[in-house]
């Protein structure tokens, strides 16, 4: 059967989308990329904040549009929106056939066969959210081939105030080290010169399958592999850095001087109301020991702002706090009131334009850090990565190892080089826009 996928969400649905693609081609469906030529349509949704929620509603609607104006057949409502509402779904988007559950992938092929010999009603396929599905070491990546997203673990036992994580995925269980090596070694082999660690909290690695914290073992194994270029690591909460991550990170040349921290605010009493575990000294002194040890380190956190009671006092520490921090890469969301969360259920929750207004003051205050920090550069020879071209422009567009992939910053390099996607190349930075920087190539 043809088959068109819809990924919706974060870089961990991202890979979830990968190992059902995998799947369905393993079985003999193809996938195709129009989804009025497709018989099968599969949308993988999410539900983390209001607008995604939107986002997945909106996508099945259109996606059942083809049942009467393509070739579609059977409309399937995976992940996060469709484990939470699934009787929502059921009852308020008819178009919906098959509805799978967050870990429910290993289970696609046969709901889409078995929907196709159904006529009536909408079948269900959820396991429980702390079952851990056999990831597929041989899967293809969505991102382009050059990089790729590795889950390491599944679920969150953190329980933070505002988050529905627990809820929809279950608690923490990371993936077996032979598991993702050879997910690695294939998607490598495959063309992937970077690898990105990803998980709800990639720190707790491993302390459930070895009784420890393993992400510096893991970042130690997996450089081993003999084409991979780089290793970055997203997600580590700041509480459960340890010495030995630090030092893995600083010793092995094949991990990027870059660690996503996401710290959600700079007020001890908001971090409480939070659920955080951690506080406002705790966050600094660590940001400080990894720039003493790592000097040229990029640091990327993400923040909330309109959190319920947050004061005037509160969000000035905040501002207050960002500025100290001199954070290298930073967003903000606005507070979104998720429904069984206790953060819902708090007094005073703060309105949407004061939310959205103090998210706009973080970022114009993160913006004079960033672009200054931008400034700086002019004049440095740095090592990126080709992520493509722009012909008209006569531009080559590539990242350096302080920038990610969709959240970070370009450099754009003007060379009529014949170069590829994933080269790597020497190129001066010569001016700074914005996030962006300008460079000349010097050699590959």
């Amino acid at each position: 059967m043809d088959i068109f996928f819809v990924s919706l969400g974060c870089d961990k649905n991202l890979v979830d989308s990968e190992m059902m693609i995998a799947g369905l081609r393993k079985a003999g469906h193809r996938v195709v990329d129009d989804e009025s030529m497709a018989e099968v349509i599969v949308v993988n949704t999410c539900c983390f904040i209001g607008d995604a929620k939107e986002e997945s509603i909106n996508a099945l609607i259109e996606m059942g549009a083809c049942k009467d104006e393509g070739k579609c057949r059977l409309l399937v409502a995976a992940g996060c929106l469709a484990q939470r509402y699934h009787r929502e779904i059921e009852e308020e988007i008819p178009e919906v056939d098959v509805i799978i559950g967050t870990t429910g992938y290993e289970s696609l092929v046969e709901a889409i066969e078995e929907g196709m010999r159904k006529r009536e009603g909408t079948l269900s396929f959820l396991e429980s959210v702390d079952y851990l599905p056999e990831p597929l070491t041989d899967r293809d990546s969505m991102s382009g081939g050059y990089y790729a997203y590795l889950k390491i673990a599944e679920g969150c036992d953190k329980r933070c105030s505002y988050c529905v994580i627990p809820k929809v995925r279950g608690r923490y269980r990371s993936v077996p080290m032979e598991n993702l090596k050879k997910q690695a070694e294939n998607l490598v082999a495959k063309g992937a010169k970077e690898l990105i660690l990803v998980a709800q909290e990639t720190t707790l690695y491993g302390r459930d399958l070895y009784g420890e914290k393993s992400l510096p073992r893991l970042l130690e194994t997996l450089s081993d592999i003999e084409e991979l270029k780089w290793i970055r690591i997203l997600y580590c909460y700041p509480e459960e850095i340890t010495e030995e991550l630090v030092h893995a990170i600083k010793d092995l040349p094949k991990v990027c001087h870059y660690l996503d921290i996401p710290i959600q605010h700079g007020s001890d009493s908001v971090l409480r109301r939070m659920g955080r575990h951690t506080s406002r000294e705790e966050i600094s002194r660590m940001v400080g020991r990894l720039r003493e040890e790592i000097p040229d380190i990029a640091l990327r956190t993400t923040l909330i702002t309109g959190f319920p009671g947050e004061t005037e006092e509160e969000f000035q520490e905040l501002k207050d706090f960002v500025r100290e921090m001199a954070f290298d890469r930073l967003g903000v969301f606005a507070y979104s009131q998720e429904e069984d969360t206790a953060a819902a259920e708090m007094a005073g929750q703060v309105p949407e334009e004061v939310k959205n207004a103090r998210r706009e003051e973080i970022m114009a205050i993160q913006q004079e850090i960033a672009f200054g920090k931008s400034e700086a550069r002019v004049g440095e020879t740095l090592e990126v990565m080709v992520e493509g071209r722009m012909p008209e422009e006569g531009v080559t567009v590539a990242r350096t190892y302080m920038d990610a992939p969709d959240v970070d910053g370009f450099v754009f390099v003007e060379t009529d080089w014949n170069l590829m996607s994933g080269d790597f190349i020497k190129v001066r930075i010569t001016e700074a826009r914005g996030y962006d920087l300008l460079g000349e190539a010097l050699q590959c």
